[in-house]
């Protein structure tokens, strides 16, 4: 079981995303207000804080969202997960349906650090059901 510690948006894509109060999953389509959002496989993305946390102590002076991810949750480590695992906090019901990314160009984070966790960490997925997701709220794998 895992604690998500923050939910995470931006309004256009290539940006950090900032903190949110809470956020509003649309059925097959995303985050309400989220630049990701739409008819795709990678409507939500995740990250891990515990692997955050790993990057940070190596000098990394990240915020939740920098990597672009939309959930920060403590205590699953997503990257061992397979496709198609699907993840269930309150209402919500993710799948999972990519694993890691390639790293934009231009990363600022790789700039400055030389690495990136979102491509071999972050995962990705599409919104089965909706609902409402809060920092706080505990998140199961099924």
């Amino acid at each position: 079981m895992g604690k998500v510690i923050a939910v995470c948006t931006s309004p256009a894509k290539g940006t950090q995303k900032t903190e949110a109060e809470e956020g509003i999953f649309i059925e097959e389509f995303g985050i309400e207000g989220d630049a990701h959002a739409g008819k795709w496989h990678r409507q939500v993305s995740l990250l891990s804080y515990d692997k955050i946390e790993e990057f940070r102590k190596k000098g990394a002076d990240v915020e939740n969202g920098s990597f672009g991810e939309n959930l920060v949750v403590k205590g699953i480590d997503f990257s061992s997960l397979s496709v198609g695992t699907r993840l269930y906090c309150n209402d919500v019901i993710l799948e999972m349906t990519q694993i890691g990314k390639e790293c934009h160009h231009g990363c600022a984070i790789f700039r400055k650090m030389g690495d990136c966790i979102m491509p071999r960490e972050g995962v990705f997925a599409r919104v089965i059901r909706g609902g409402r997701i809060k920092a706080g709220d505990e998140m199961t794998v099924g």
